[in-house]
């Protein structure tokens, strides 16, 4: 049978199709633009949008596994339901959702609360899912690289509380394990959650001290400036996204996003390795600069 991915293109996306890949699975990929689709040989391409019908329909007919992941858009709640109700509608069971850590915490976060949404929706529809909740993408350091090594200043609000950053190819590594594991089973299993984290708790001081280490010359983490944070994403996102920004990034310094206990041995015995870490993602991207 047949897994599609949906956001195939994203970062965490492309690593779940190379990971699938790896693990000799039949794999079908969900895209707006197929002229754009750079996958390893033997993914079926599909075009399709999660806002139209028929298309899903299309993309769905045969799949038995659904990897179920949409962008934070404005309408990124309707596109899930409208996936979930096809999906159920081709009698697909199985399915992994990319969620977010503390989705039933940071309520007034909208992509946050329409996450949330989402998995009570799989829940109440009866779905067999693993619900993947991770933190904080350390892959979204590399839109403040230049910031950091041009001004010398950490410029992320991420306060004191802490960020268990995760790096997206172990996002897409798990998502892969647990899509296969539901794939291959003989029945659909339990529905089941699973934070997503790195190995180190990120506080804007430790990570700007971090990147003073790899950089080799002092980098200031000059504080918790939400408002400036909010005023800067306005120059290139739409201001509903820079605002829901913000408002993640107030929960930041009040909430943190913590592991529960048990979080980090439980990936790593996943991946039989160890997580990747902070420091060596950054060591990474200034490396090939």
């Amino acid at each position: 049978m047949t897994i599609l991915v949906t956001g195939a293109t994203g970062n965490v996306g492309r690593q779940v199709i190379e990971q699938l890949g790896k693990r000799g699975a039949d794999v079908r990929a969900l895209v707006r633009d197929p002229a754009k689709a750079k996958f390893p040989a033997g993914v079926d391409v599909v075009k399709g949008d999660l806002l139209d019908v028929d298309s899903l329909r299309t993309a769905f007919s045969g799949v038995s596994t659904l990897f179920l992941l949409n962008a934070v858009v404005a309408d990124e709640f309707t596109q899930a339901l409208i996936a979930l109700n096809v999906a159920r509608e081709q009698k697909i069971e199985r399915i992994v959702y990319l969620s977010v850590i503390h989705s039933d915490r940071y309520v007034n976060v909208p992509h946050f609360a329409g996450k949330f949404g989402v998995e009570r929706m799989i829940e109440q529809m009866g779905f067999k899912a693993t619900i993947l909740r991770p933190a904080y993408f350390m892959n979204n350091e590399l839109t403040i690289k230049d910031v950091v090594s041009g001004y010398g200043i950490y410029p992320m609000p991420i306060g004191s509380k802490g960020l268990a950053m995760i790096d997206a190819r172990d996002i897409g590594e798990i998502a892969a394990i647990e899509l296969v594991r539901r794939e291959k089973s003989a029945t659909p299993l339990p529905l089941d959650r699973i934070n997503l984290v790195g190995p180190d708790t990120l506080t804007g001081a430790k990570a700007a001290a971090i990147w003073s280490e790899v950089l080799g010359r002092s980098i200031a983490y000059p504080g918790d400036d939400t408002a400036g944070f909010e005023k800067n994403l306005r120059q290139f996102m739409p201001s509903w996204m820079a605002f829901d920004m913000r408002l993640m990034s107030e929960r930041f310094l009040t909430d943190g996003m913590i592991p529960d206990a048990g979080d980090v041995e439980r990936l790593t015995t996943l991946l039989r390795r160890p997580l990747r870490s902070y420091r060596d993602f950054v060591a990474e991207i200034t490396a090939s600069a």
